[in-house]
């Protein structure tokens, strides 16, 4: 009989299970994996040199094309820096309104994280569950922003404008039927407000659907329990952060260690994990989920009652708003100068970190004094997490890296920048 030698294979970079443009090397022992090598750079869209060859408002667009599923959080890193370093303050109301998209950008990043990690592992059902309820958080990005995914939204100094009085509505069409239009307008009769307030109140029956599909589901649990096990020791060595540390049984949130915005106003707990496997990382994103709706609806409720500007009035640093740009020279001038040169930043270093729904997500930049940064570094929060994957599979089946893959929710537009 011949000797059963290990051989390698490669696992994408076009895997549907990728999550991305990852290739893997792996040795195999048969169906057991020995080691896995991961080759990374097949995205790199040199992020970090363009917006250092641009004015600094004129990169946020690029910060929502790095984690392209948490659009929204990225931004607020990135205005957060150049803020530390203008050394301002948006009004209490912007800082609201960034908790509050912060909240909902996160519900979007685990409803899509737990939808594809249900496909990859068999349970389809759940994917076209959670798209329904990731449609109407694009309808309210589009609301705000005017984009669906890329918004553009915060602006150093606030937020782009105030929320629309009015939700837009779906339009009459041959391919629905007039109590189809109805039912589908229904919540769609107010404010942008009233909403995101519907669907606070929808949200958490639609979490209770995702869990009778899986939480108890003994395929799902043969698939993620033990799976992947990082202890609580191993998890900080390796530099996790968010779901991937707190599955590991580590309580650390930068919302509640090192508030930022409107953090420090808000009720909400911190989901931890026991065993530190894929399926504690199943149930803190869970968990993760009804907290970030139970902020939201907080952030409803005080916005309701606290009208009030959403930027700065300092035209230096914001533009005028359109009316004045019109009728006024000394606004024109300002809108000029700061849509063609932007603002200088006076010389210095800062680091602004967040707590994105993959974890911690950082943005380092030094400034010269010039109207565009001297240097800007991300700290991407699944880099991190795809460095530990060789020592996550070891000794796995094949079909367990797919599950060990889908558990660190890595998205390579962060990972390659």
């Amino acid at each position: 009989m011949p000797e059963i030698q290990n051989f390698t294979m490669n696992f994408g970079p076009q895997h549907p299970a990728a999550h991305g443009v990852l290739r893997l090397v792996l040795e195999m022992d048969g169906e057991v994996i020995t080691k896995a090598d991961p080759h990374i750079g097949l995205l790199h869209r040199a992020t970090e040199k363009l917006a250092e060859s641009k004015p600094y408002n004129q990169s946020i667009g690029y910060m929502d094309r790095l984690d392209y599923v948490s659009m929204m959080c990225n931004e607020h890193a990135y205005v957060l820096a150049i803020e530390k370093l203008l050394g301002i303050e948006p009004p209490l109301r912007a800082q609201y309104i960034r908790v509050m998209f912060d909240e909902l950008t996160r519900i979007t990043n685990h409803l899509l994280w737990l939808g594809a990690h249900g496909l990859d592992i068999g349970a389809m059902t759940v994917f076209l569950y959670c798209f329904r309820e990731r449609e109407d958080i694009m309808d309210m990005y589009e609301a705000v922003s005017g984009a669906r995914m890329h918004a553009t939204y915060y602006r150093p100094g606030g937020v782009y404008r105030d929320l629309p009085e009015c939700m837009p509505q779906y339009q009459k069409s041959r391919f629905r039927s007039k109590g189809d239009m109805r039912r589908i307008n229904q919540a769609r009769q107010g404010s942008l407000l009233d909403f995101i307030e519907d669907f606070t109140e929808r949200f958490p029956g639609c979490v209770d659907e995702y869990e009778v599909l899986l939480t108890d589901n003994r395929i799902w649990k043969q698939r993620t329990v033990g799976i992947g096990v990082v202890t609580p020791e191993r998890a900080l060595q390796l530099g996790f952060s968010g779901p991937m540390l707190r599955g590991s049984g580590i309580e650390w949130d930068l919302r509640k260690k090192r508030p930022y915005a409107a953090y420090e106003q808000m009720d909400f707990d911190i989901p931890v994990g026991v065993n530190g496997d894929c399926y504690d990382r199943y149930l803190v994103r869970i968990e993760e989920m009804r907290q970030s709706n139970h902020i939201v609806r907080q952030c409803i409720n005080w916005l309701r009652k606290n009208p009030g500007p959403v930027s700065l009035e300092d035209h230096k640093v914001t533009p005028p708003r359109r009316e004045q740009m019109k009728s006024d020279m000394e606004s024109l001038i300002h809108h000029f100068k700061y849509m063609t040169e932007g603002y200088g930043v006076p010389a210095g270093e800062v680091y602004a970190a967040i707590e994105h729904p993959k974890g911690e997500f950082g943005i380092y930049m030094i400034s010269d004094g010039a109207n565009k940064p001297f240097r800007v570094k991300i700290r991407a929060a699944g880099f991190a997490h795809l460095a530990a994957l060789d020592e996550m599979v070891r000794g796995h089946m094949l079909a367990d890296l797919v599950a060990i893959i889908g558990t660190q929710d890595i998205v390579f537009g962060e990972v390659d920048r």
